[in-house]
């Protein structure tokens, strides 16, 4: 088991702030943008301010990656819920959706789950070398899950999109949330695999290489799937409320997948366990107060129907 340094694990914790700010920014930015295009009656990709959002997106998956790299995933995800808090304050300057009284506790309590997190959080990684990480892919337990995901993804996108994905915000929401347990490890185990694959030694691992470029793909898949889904929810709801939402599922699924692939939770005592699932509970408590005020409306209308 590798110990984090302190150093590595403050650069970690900093990345995984200031990647939560940028990428909650970029909901709020592609959502104006869609506003503005529609009044226009244009297409967005020509809106200025939508490829700003698009931009702060990329950004925010950059710095993503490096903090999975950096600090354990247990801790980086849930950190997200920062972003949440940037996109509430943004969203109420640049679509004026109203922070009410509600709102801003939940703020204060999304800032104090964070800290909880922090101080619970572990400081070592279970896998330290792409071999383990290999080992753990093949893992049954973890097949079980992932193959349970790709069965999920093919049913929301294949039946449940198409017919009620303009009418029930969970569609959109699930897909999204589900692509986590592929882009998270992905980002864990290209760290991994690059120090093999590009260390500098004269042979190269190609083992390592080899790994390294189907875990690049499987993140570019997953990102891309992400970004198309994130953009047709935005286009038929709040981009505040669909953020909150996500921020919950996406995390929920991202902590059970590297929870079972990489078994950070073994290296806690009970004491820190529930001071994280303490914690996780307190932020998402403040993301639902956060938006406990707008109407999220669940209907299982197919969008046709509800038109006419």
């Amino acid at each position: 088991m590798e110990e984090k340094s302190p150093l590595s694990l403050v650069g970690g914790v900093g990345i995984a702030v200031v990647s939560s700010f940028i990428n909650g920014s970029t909901f709020v930015l592609q959502k104006k943008g869609i506003l503005r295009s529609r009044k226009a009656g244009k297409t967005y990709l020509s809106d200025c301010v939508w490829w700003s959002g698009t931009l702060a997106m990329i950004v925010g998956q950059v710095g993503n990656f490096v903090a999975h790299n950096a600090a354990p995933a247990v801790l980086v995800t849930p950190l997200g819920a920062l972003g949440v808090l940037f996109g509430a304050v943004l969203a109420s300057w640049l679509l004026q959706e109203q922070l009410e009284l509600l709102g801003k506790l939940g703020c204060v309590l999304c800032c104090c789950g964070s800290v909880v997190l922090i101080i619970h959080s572990p400081n070592s990684d279970s896998v330290a070398s792409r071999a383990e990480f290999q080992q753990r892919l093949l893992d049954p337990v973890f097949l079980c899950y992932i193959t349970l995901v790709v069965l999920l993804l093919v049913l929301l996108i294949g039946w449940l999109s198409p017919a009620y994905g303009k009418s029930n915000i969970m569609v959109y929401v699930g897909i999204c949330s589900l692509l986590g347990s592929f882009t998270v490890p992905s980002c864990k185990g290209l760290g991994l695999a690059a120090k093999e694959a590009f260390g500098g030694d004269s042979s190269p691992d190609h083992g390592a290489l080899f790994l390294f470029l189907c875990l690049l793909g499987i993140l570019l898949v997953s990102i891309l799937t992400q970004f198309t889904f994130i953009n047709r929810a935005l286009e038929s709801f709040s981009s505040n409320v669909f953020e909150a939402v996500y921020y919950v599922t996406f995390t929920s699924s991202v902590i059970l997948a590297t929870a079972i692939l990489f078994k950070e939770w073994e290296a806690l005592g009970a004491l820190d366990c529930l001071g994280i699932l303490c914690g996780f509970i307190t932020i998402s408590v403040g993301v639902t107060l956060l938006r406990i005020s707008q109407e999220a409306v669940l209907m299982w209308t197919p969008a046709k129907t509800k038109e006419q």
